[in-house]
């Protein structure tokens, strides 16, 4: 698959040929949706907390005697019928990452880049590198590439002064080659990468 390169100014600056391997699979949507629900459940904090009946601070006297009183039979007042009491079965402190084996991940991974591409939802520019940091000066950049809602990956490093400038505007995120994620492709209409990226991407896959 071949791909114009341009630059940020929109002019062209050659082509890149893309690799099928990586680009011109046919997007299996299960495996996407896999690695989509193993990302947020890896990310749900899991910190809800409430307390069960043997955390309560009340008395545990039994509140009157068996029988004779023509009421139900109750003992503690910490159980969860009465206002005050322990909760029964709450939530507790727990994990609610699950298992997803790498080579799942690394499937998954192509074939969200080859959705993009085959949407043609995929762009290539030379880099993306600003002299300085005015989040004005981007914006005219991306509006003149057609960019309004997008993520952006680089190289191993960022140019500061694109990230700078990136980090004021909506709908944009700019992430380096290792931070490269299904979610983070599928949440953004656009997916711009540069050379160094596809370089990268395509070193990880060899």
């Amino acid at each position: 698959m071949e791909l114009k390169v341009t630059t940020l100014e929109g002019k062209e600056a050659g082509s890149v040929q893309l690799s099928d391997a990586i680009f011109g699979l046919e997007p299996r949507e299960d495996i996407i949706a896999r690695c989509v629900q193993w990302q947020l459940n890896k990310r749900q904090a899991g910190t809800h907390k409430a307390k069960g009946r043997a955390e309560i601070w009340r008395t545990g006297k039994k509140m009157y005697k068996q029988k004779g009183t023509g009421g139900a039979r109750h003992g503690s007042a910490r159980v969860p019928q009465f206002r005050g009491g322990g909760r029964a079965f709450g939530p507790v402190v727990r994990s609610h990452a699950t298992d997803l084996p790498k080579k799942v991940r690394a499937l998954a991974l192509k074939h969200a880049l080859s959705a993009k591409a085959k949407d043609g939802d995929l762009v290539v520019i030379e880099k993306a590198a600003l002299e300085t940091a005015k989040t004005k000066a981007l914006l005219g950049h991306f509006s003149g590439l057609g960019l309004t809602n997008a993520l952006i990956i680089d190289g191993a490093e960022l140019n500061n002064g694109f990230a700078s400038a990136a980090r004021n505007i909506p709908n944009m995120d700019v992430l380096p080659i290792q931070g490269i994620n299904v979610y983070d492709i599928l949440r953004r209409q656009k997916l711009v990468l540069t050379k160094a990226a596809i370089d990268a991407l395509e070193a990880r896959f060899k």
